[in-house]
């Protein structure tokens, strides 16, 4: 299996060519040449697999040039009871990402048990792992550079933590996370964690981290890498949880579902889109957006318009306050055909504050509009709203019982709107409602009950640093603390 860039102009290499860094030489994101086609057959040998069998199914077909033995092995250390354990009660462990069903055809897939209680981390700890296979092999070190919008540092810093050859440095929106997630991420006292809190949004953070990845002889020198859900593994790794979900939800391969995604740098549900085009039954993804709704606006328009800094809302999901949503990249790439010159040619207009609309761009060889062909891929969006997901939120506890977050609020409730009659629809949970203490109380007027050990996390001490988001101090900070 090799991998190739979206545009177009990087060579292709193997998945661990690709594994430590973020953006292709040409500035990109990598794909599959093609990606596996599941047989029926091969499907339902997949069906009534744990979720350490099926993560192997579906990976292996995508590292391949990882031995099997090794590959195993790294996925069977990921995967435990162990590592998952912040189950709802009643749930087993064992399950990793347990189905909990609210009524018939409606259900969460819980995606959020590991150590940061997001669904990052279904990714993260397996990417923690790969990093420290390949640098084992090599003999070398790595400098992670991320940026976070609230879960993907937490995440990237608990799987990273300890970790021998790896440095993490982190940005993140100064003072726009909740309390818990910053702690979460502040309170790591491990002296390869550095965490940079920077003056902006978390689109400013992400594009240092872009301007970092296109310094290619900074990047090299310093050996720079990636855990944003840029990097390929990421976002292969959530892949696995579809075939979870659907195998969980249905009875046998005839039947369809649908998945409803919390969405903010599409990266989630972009791993969706390649289960689909995999061959897995699904039959809609249901693009979520907060007020930040960019990603709505595509799916309804074909017009793509990333915000600026001043027009990127800060809300009560903030995890999704995004305006530039860079694995969007990866679903155009495959909605022109996989053009690499004409996906070029839109990012440079992106990356010059620009935007494009497909509803007006056609392919040489077609007559219809490229917008036109959204639907064959099963996308569908909807947007939520502060008042919304208080509602979805207090509606879910007064129904069902169940508390959520307000990132999968925003899910459920614009998956209710576009759920279908006799097709599941499976809403995936991004976080536990502790992450987001201040929301659950005016939604319900109670505090969430919290996992164990992280009761008192925003008392412990904090270290971290605040910057002004320029790309050039960031680099300075990094040498001044690997040389």
């Amino acid at each position: 299996m090799k991998y190739i860039s979206t545009r177009g102009q990087s060579p292709a290499q193997q998945f661990s060519e690709i594994l430590l860094g973020g953006l292709a030489p040409d500035g990109g994101l990598y794909l599959p040449e093609t990606y596996p086609q599941l047989t029926a057959d091969e499907l339902l040998q997949m069906r009534g697999m744990n979720y350490r069998e099926l993560a192997f199914a579906v990976l292996s077909r995508f590292a391949t040039d990882i031995p099997a033995a090794d590959l195993k092995a790294i996925i069977d250390k990921t995967y435990t009871a162990a590592v998952y354990c912040n189950v709802r009660d009643g749930e087993n462990p064992e399950d990793i990402t347990p189905l909990h069903t609210l009524e018939p055809d409606l259900h969460l897939l819980c995606l959020s048990n590991g150590p940061t209680i997001a669904f990052k981390d279904m990714a993260m700890q397996l990417l923690g792992n790969l990093f420290e296979y390949v640098l084992a092999k090599a003999g070398q070190g790595i400098n992670i550079l991320g940026a976070t919008s609230g879960d993907t540092g937490s995440s990237a810093e608990y799987a990273m933590r300890g970790k021998h050859g790896v440095n993490v440095f982190m940005l993140s929106p100064h003072g726009k996370m909740s309390r818990f997630q910053t702690a979460q991420m502040f309170s790591l006292q491990d002296p390869n964690i550095f965490n940079i809190a920077v003056n902006g949004v978390f689109d400013d953070c992400q594009d240092i981290v872009k301007a970092v990845s296109n310094d290619h002889a900074f990047k090299a020198q310093h050996k720079i890498g990636a855990v944003n859900s840029i990097n390929w593994a990421r976002v292969a790794a959530q892949i696995v949880y579809y075939f979870k979900g659907y195998f969980a939800a249905t009875s046998d391969n005839s039947q369809q579902v649908s998945f409803a995604v919390p969405s903010g740098n599409f990266g989630n549900v972009c791993a969706g889109h390649i289960a689909r085009m995999m061959g897995l039954p699904i039959k809609h993804l249901v693009v979520a957006t907060n007020e930040n709704d960019v990603l709505d606006e595509f799916f309804r328009t074909g017009v793509y318009r990333p915000r600026g800094s001043a027009n990127t809302y800060h809300t009560s999901s903030p995890s999704m306050d995004i305006s530039k949503a860079s694995n969007f990249e990866r679903f155009v790439f495959d909605l022109m055909g996989r053009d690499g010159d004409k996906v070029r040619a839109l990012w440079n207009t992106v990356d010059n504050g620009g935007a494009f609309d497909l509803a007006s761009t056609t392919l040489s060889d077609q007559e219809q509009s490229v917008f036109s062909k959204v639907p064959a891929f099963g996308f569908q969006s909807g947007v939520s709203s502060h008042e919304k997901r208080m509602q979805t939120i207090r509606q879910t506890w007064e129904t069902y019982g169940v508390m959520i977050d307000t990132h999968t609020a925003d899910g459920l409730k614009v998956a209710l709107e576009l759920r279908e009659p006799g097709v599941p629809m499976l809403v995936l949970e991004t976080a536990l409602p502790a992450k987001f203490e201040d929301s659950i109380r005016e939604a319900l007027g109670r505090d969430p009950v919290r996992p164990a050990g992280m009761e008192t996390l925003e008392d412990l001490p904090q270290c971290f640093e605040v910057m002004d988001a320029d790309a050039q101090l960031i680099k300075q900070f990094i040498v001044s603390k690997t040389t």
